[in-house]
């Protein structure tokens, strides 16, 4: 009986070492989300013991195979096969199968050629374990490219109209008159004056733009727009639910549209769409298209729904310039932890490296540009506090690109809330936004580009 006994402690004792769910059945499946993006999409499944897995890219067709040790198929994880868009540009489906007793087997069948990118997460925030496949291109398009043709097609199609509209006010002086009711039956009808013909405007090549505006285009003012947060990382939330990372994405992506309507400028999402991108990658988005200033916008919380007002942050070398505001800081650069980064990906630790360069003059134009911007936001909403604050922001570390971070107002706060959600406080922000950045530009004409990236 004694030796029963013993054998039954040290059971124990293992059952608590291993863990209750690993030495019965392995994980259980707590959750699993698919996140699609022309940047890359992001497959995670949420388990609440650690995952490991073995996985192999196949050609003809394309598909990423992936097998993960411990797991029984459940309806949790055949929830993957549903949760895949029509719509997303690298998965066109995927299958799950119990390959082996607890290995269970996924088949992603892929759209294009990838680089896989399989990592894992320790639990953290609202979040247990996770396994994340981020499927990314094979070759990444070029955003500069794509946002000079894109002003390239806009200026055309405005020369277009303008052509259109010219064909039809001709098309009506060449009209002939109505023939009066009087006129004799017999008698021909009076010839009209003779006009040039001119074709119809489905015929007619909008003329090229000459050399020099090509070069405009090539000096292009462009401004890169960050909405914080986004795919697994939801940011702050409000007392009614709502999430940072749409409100922001909502009001990012009017100001890209406001800003393009400008001359001369345009302006550039680090995120279009719901989902995650690393604060190094933010930074790295904005310098490939040579942006000549970085606007990453929040929305504020606090551990009390009293605090209320909108702020401005630029980056500090030194210290924070208040409690709150390294408060502020460190919850902000949390948000890798949250969204979830692959350490080990090269390009995070060479990054991290470049953005310890940051200059003073760099901080000396991001206060510039955050005390004009924060001069307009003060005419639709109150401020938290009257004078653009400092803190050790990672996404405001790019050293050649003034960078400021806007906390468009607290979301924990219910009134503030209400008014994020509020689609004329959102144009109200907007147009302030706008009008900060203009001026800016106004009293600081930015330089020829001479960096290359």
């Amino acid at each position: 009986m004694t030796s029963r006994r013993t054998a039954l402690r040290s059971m124990g004792a293992l059952a608590l070492l291993i863990g209750h769910g690993k030495l019965a059945f392995g994980a259980s499946i707590v959750a699993v989300r698919v996140w699609p993006a022309a940047d890359y999409t992001r497959v995670t499944i949420e388990s609440d013991a650690p995952l490991s897995q073995k996985h192999r890219l196949l050609e003809n067709p394309n598909r990423l195979v992936i097998d993960i040790d411990g797991l029984e198929l459940s309806p949790a994880l055949r929830d993957i096969v549903g949760k895949v868009r029509a719509d997303d540009p690298f998965i066109a489906g995927v299958r799950a199968g119990q390959n082996q007793p607890r290995v269970v087997r996924l088949v992603i069948d892929l759209k294009q050629a990838t680089a896989p990118q399989l990592f894992t997460l320790e639990p953290v925030a609202a979040y247990q374990h996770r396994l994340v496949f981020d499927l990314y291109p094979t070759q990444e398009h070029d955003p500069l490219l794509a946002l000079i043709r894109d002003k390239e097609a806009a200026e055309q199609q405005a020369a277009k109209s303008v052509q259109d509209a010219l064909g039809e006010f001709i098309g009506k002086i060449g009209a002939p008159p109505p023939t009066p009711p009087y006129a004799a039956a017999s008698n021909p009808p009076l010839k009209p004056p003779t006009v040039a013909a001119t074709p119809p405007p489905e015929q007619q090549t909008p003329a090229p733009l000459p050399p020099a505006a090509q070069g405009k285009i090539d000096r292009l003012i462009v401004v890169a727009i960050d909405p914080g947060h986004g795919g697994e990382d939801p940011g702050a939330s409000g007392p009614s639910g709502l999430h940072e990372k749409d409100v922001v994405l909502q009001i990012a992506t009017q100001l890209r549209d406001r800003i393009n309507t400008l001359p001369n400028m345009r302006a550039m999402l680090t995120r279009d769409a719901d989902f995650f991108v690393p604060l190094h990658e933010r930074v790295r988005k904005a310098r490939r298209v040579q942006a000549d200033l970085f606007v990453s916008i929040h929305a504020d919380a606090f551990i009390t729904p009293a605090a209320r007002g909108a702020s401005v942050f630029a980056l500090s070398q030194g210290g924070a310039t208040s409690a709150a505001a390294r408060w502020m800081a460190n919850r902000e650069n949390a948000a890798d932890n949250v969204g979830g980064v692959n350490i080990d990906a090269k390009d995070a630790n060479v990054m991290r490296a470049l953005l310890d360069m940051s200059t003073t003059a760099q901080i000396r134009d991001s206060l510039k540009l955050g005390g004009e911007v924060l001069g307009q936001i003060g005419r639709v909403g109150k401020l938290h506090k009257g004078s653009v604050e400092q803190a050790g922001f990672a996404v405001l570390k790019a050293p050649d690109i003034p960078s400021i971070l806007v906390e468009s107002a607290f979301i924990s706060n219910p009134e503030e809330e209400a008014r994020l959600r509020d689609p004329e406080y959102q144009t109200q922000l907007v147009q302030a936004l706008a009008i900060g950045i203009q001026r800016y530009f106004a009293k600081n004409p930015p330089l020829a580009r001479s960096r290359q990236l």
